[in-house]
């Protein structure tokens, strides 16, 4: 399966939801599909993630892909981009570590040169925003539908650096 196809789990949700969101006054009731968003988005970039990296273990040798496969097994929402460097990419040697800072470094100057936002903010912002509702139950009061939809798209630019850079 490719990483892209996870995406879609989330990518339905929102299509719907978009139509949803305009007949909604209630702002607890959009602050809880504001999390659903985010709760969302966070499991597809972490679904992707581990497909990347087990993809890149079975193409590389049948054992380094089993051994993928097992240690991503439980990465549980573990996705911030420095344990992505510093945890899993590093176990695969310091090219990839420095290819992934190079890809992300210049995805993100595209980024804010072209819509004027940071990608590696977003990304850490869905985040964030997913273990607030996760684990707390709310939804910082500034985030609005909008707000976290545009994060979630610009986030997966993340996670294509990341598949760009554990190619063989």
């Amino acid at each position: 399966m490719a990483y892209t196809d996870h995406f879609k789990l989330a990518d339905d949700m929102i299509a719907h939801l978009n139509g949803v969101m305009t007949g909604i006054s209630d702002p607890f009731i959009a602050s809880r599909y504001i999390g659903f968003v985010a709760v969302a988005s966070v499991t597809v970039y972490e679904l992707a993630i581990k497909e990347i990296f087990i993809d890149f273990g079975e193409k590389k040798h049948s054992v380094l892909g089993e051994f993928t496969r097992k240690h991503f097994e439980r990465i549980n929402g573990r996705i911030k981009t420095d344990v992505i460097r510093t945890e899993y990419i590093a176990c695969f040697g310091n090219k990839y570590v420095q290819r992934f800072k190079k890809r992300l470094d210049a995805a993100e100057k595209n980024s804010l040169r072209q819509q004027g936002v940071s990608l590696l903010s977003c990304y850490s912002n869905v985040i964030t925003w997913r273990n607030q509702f996760a684990h707390e139950g709310n939804i910082p009061s500034t985030v609005t539908y909008p707000e976290i939809t545009k994060a979630y798209e610009t986030g997966k630019e993340v996670i294509k650096c990341l598949a760009e850079t554990m190619k063989r």
